[in-house]
């Protein structure tokens, strides 16, 4: 399960989901405003994918994962 990833790899990956990335990484919540994503929140978060999003919204996915993960990792938004 992704969550279970997330806890043993301290990992965010493109396949991770939107809310279980919020839900364990509130710190990400302002990475994904200033990227322009506004899903955290949103009704589909349960179901899209960290790349489903950027694809969708035309972000790149690497600095995209990168910011995310500096944040989760308690560094502050990139």
């Amino acid at each position: 399960m992704v969550m279970d990833m997330l806890d043993v790899q301290k990992t965010i990956a493109a396949d991770s989901l939107v809310q279980e990335v919020v839900e364990h990484h509130p710190e990400t919540v302002l990475v994904f405003v200033r990227h322009g994503l506004h899903c955290v929140g949103c009704t589909i978060s349960p179901f899209h994918t960290i790349a489903d999003s950027a694809r969708e919204h035309a972000v790149a996915l690497e600095p995209l994962l990168g910011a995310l993960n500096h944040a989760a990792a308690g560094q502050g938004p990139a």
